[in-house]
């Protein structure tokens, strides 16, 4: 029942689904390659954030704080890329955590990503 008209098939040709693949593979890709450095992120972030706000920890001294922090790295399988990626200072009765880093992600042949981090947080020392 062909009243004339032509019919044509409709729906994706095979150069546009396989230009589809390429960009969604590039895509996961990519996310796949940082997604360890904004997971180990979240653990230190979340370990950071437990310190600053428990009575007990805050009561120690900075170097007993610093040293318990390594302790949790340790035992999360997470390290700072640098010693010097987390702050602890104590200033008229507040203890300052500055968690500031970058992290580098090599991504295809000379192309990097690079990842910032910064985190600040205040408790007041018992």
């Amino acid at each position: 029942m062909n009243n004339g008209a032509t019919h044509f098939q409709r729906g994706a040709s095979f150069t546009s689904t396989l230009v589809g693949l390429i960009v969604a593979g590039i895509f996961f890709a990519v996310g796949f390659k940082l997604f360890g450095p904004y997971w180990d992120h979240a653990t230190i972030n979340s370990i950071v954030s437990k310190v600053s706000e428990d009575p007990d920890e805050l009561s120690k001294s900075v170097r007993e704080i610093r040293r318990d922090f390594d302790k949790k790295f340790l035992i999360n399988q997470v390290s700072l890329p640098e010693k010097d990626s987390l702050q602890v200072r104590l200033e008229e009765g507040v203890l300052y955590f500055d968690l500031v880093y970058e992290v580098r992600v090599p991504m295809f042949y000379n192309v990097d990503a690079l990842v910032k981090f910064e985190e600040h947080y205040e408790a007041v020392k018992p």
